[in-house]
């Protein structure tokens, strides 16, 4: 049995780190953090796990040593207590933003702080198993990408990695609520959300530099915040190479995620489904990817949707752990969505 533990367990992403994690056949979950939340009932806040556990939130002082600790903590505070948590555990897993960007450079351009451990960034590997599966086995530091950032390298990394497209790369992401968190402040209330359409980032989101960071383009990136409480979908353009068609761009989506048990092409001709949807994604570990060409444009439009919650958060982390540890990747993550939904 792998001993894990979850630190800030009382937010969206550790409600879900704790659902995956009480319903994995391999994972003895020994406790749940929160500072404000000590002694009460796990079920109280995430009530989706009544009669699943009887675990209660304990205080971060009470946290026992573990096999895998998973890091559902803010930015900025988690890199400046990052030594103390790589001692409560033999892998740490962190779902902040603070090891994603290799340059700390490049994190206090995109943060708006120096980076107080520049030197531990090197030492943590990207958590994405599709990408980084080899070095994630012997990986003992963790660091889990963004929801949109994990759907645009996804979605654009086969591309840039065969030569496809050349130049600048856009990216228009939607996300639902849910990634505000927990604790977002009066735009998430339902009276200014509902029904809204609200560009929160027209430039310069934080995520950009993932995506940029993973396909070696300049990404300019958008944001917008729909009614949805779940789910990412990412519409990007790019240029195409000379000579690139339809067939080489289906081509190399096909290849690089052939064996890929969460990554699906989806690229009908026709349907209502057609196109990658995060709707019917919800609750699953999947991201979705497909691609559009416009007769005799020089252009590719990438579209990507996930579940902001875990695939593009607690899912991937929970993947991660299973890779780390020799378990079938798939294990813990079986859920398919639900349609309709």
């Amino acid at each position: 049995m792998i001993r894990a533990a979850v630190l800030g367990a009382a937010g969206y992403i550790g409600g879900e780190l704790l659902r995956l994690l009480v319903n994995h056949p391999q994972v003895d979950l020994a406790a749940a953090t929160s500072r404000t939340l000590q002694g009460r009932q796990i079920d109280g806040v995430h009530p989706n796990l009544r009669g699943r556990t009887r675990l209660t939130f304990s205080s971060e002082d009470q946290l026992p040593r573990v096999d895998v600790l998973f890091l559902a903590t803010p930015h900025r505070e988690t890199m400046q207590r990052m030594p103390e948590f790589l001692t409560k555990a033999n892998v740490v897993i962190d779902l902040s933003g603070d090891f994603r960007l290799g340059d700390p450079e490049v994190y206090e351009d995109y943060y708006g702080t120096p980076h107080s451990a520049p030197e531990l960034i090197g030492t943590f590997v990207q958590g994405l198993p599709e990408l980084h599966r080899e070095r994630l086995r012997t990986a003992d530091r963790i660091s889990v990408p963004g929801c949109m950032a994990a759907a645009g390298i996804l979605s654009l990394v086969p591309l840039a990695e065969a030569g496809l497209i050349t130049g600048d790369v856009t990216v228009d992401a939607r996300t639902g609520s849910s990634g505000s968190g927990a604790k977002a402040g009066a735009e998430n209330l339902h009276a200014e959300r509902s029904g809204a359409l609200r560009v929160f980032a027209p430039t310069r989101h934080r995520h950009e530099a993932e995506i940029a960071q993973a396909t070696g383009h300049t990404v300019r990136m958008s944001a917008t915040g729909v009614e949805a409480v779940r789910g990412v979908q990412l519409l990007s353009r790019a240029t195409l190479a000379d000579g690139v068609d339809e067939r080489a761009i289906r081509s190399a989506y096909r290849t690089r995620y052939a064996d890929e048990p969460f990554m699906r092409i989806v690229a009908a001709r026709r349907g209502m489904h057609r196109f990658p949807d995060a709707k019917i994604l919800s609750g699953s570990n999947f991201c979705d990817v497909g691609f559009a060409l416009d007769r005799g444009a020089a252009t590719v439009t990438v579209i990507a949707a996930l579940d902001n919650l875990v695939k593009g958060g607690a899912g991937n982390a929970v993947q991660c752990m299973n890779v780390r540890f020799g378990e079938p990747e798939t294990r813990g993550l079986e859920f398919t969505g639900l349609h309709p939904n």
